[in-house]
């Protein structure tokens, strides 16, 4: 597979910062097309090992890391996709997988043999993770995304807020599965970008007395187990 590495921003916002952000996008950018009335919601599952190595590597700041999740959309199983998002270097890049649902639930229920005969290299480097080294579905991440897209640099500036949990892993694809907040989050505005990050989205999202700062979903729903 081949990696292309992004660079990425994030800020923790107030909700004061999300609309002064979301008009200046509105104005400069276009929404992502699957989006619906401007935004959609966001389900993933977490993987860790038995040492919650992905979590004390995110929170010790390792330079060279990776995490694996599966994730869906609005709530709508027909599309699922399992990722490996990896860090080098303060530089991102993810990769995917298909899964039906019928074989993401598998992957929940511990039933994963037939992982190992996948087409899909992600799905088999998952197998050989969860069964040498102890790798499982850990953790219920839920928010709502408002997405832009520009052009130029292949930007991609999103808002983040209402992030939940759920710790109850085999009820993934329940819409109804119960989810609380995640503690105290905060909203986040990530920016993504290749080579270059226009001034134009430069400018739209400075916000005064922000900073760039690390933040974690995952870690932030963590915080109940």
């Amino acid at each position: 597979m081949e990696k292309r590495y992004r660079h990425e921003w994030k800020h923790a916002i107030t909700y004061a910062d999300l609309l002064t952000i979301r008009q200046r996008m509105s104005a400069i950018a276009i929404p992502d097309p699957h989006t619906i009335d401007g935004k959609y919601l966001i389900r993933s599952l977490y993987f860790d090992n038995l040492n919650d190595k992905a979590l004390r590597e995110k929170v010790d700041g390792v330079n060279m890391r990776e995490k694996f999740r599966i994730r869906y959309y609005n709530f709508d199983t027909r599309i699922i996709h399992l990722e490996k998002k990896s860090k080098f270097n303060g530089l991102g890049t993810k990769y995917h997988a298909p899964l039906t649902a019928e074989e993401a639930q598998k992957i929940v229920d511990g039933d994963i043999d037939w992982m190992i005969d996948s087409p899909h290299s992600l799905i088999q480097e998952l197998y050989c993770k969860m069964r040498y080294q102890g790798m499982r579905p850990m953790t219920i991440v839920d928010y709502t995304r408002e997405p832009f897209i520009y052009g130029p640099g292949n930007v991609r500036v999103t808002l983040d807020y209402d992030i939940r949990t759920g710790m109850s892993r085999t009820d993934f694809l329940n819409p109804e599965c119960v989810t609380i907040p995640a503690g105290d989050a905060p909203i986040i505005l990530e920016v993504k970008w290749d080579a270059y990050l226009p001034e134009i989205i430069r400018d739209a999202v400075q916000i005064p007395g922000t900073r760039v700062q690390a933040f974690s979903k995952y870690a932030q729903c963590r915080i109940y187990g």
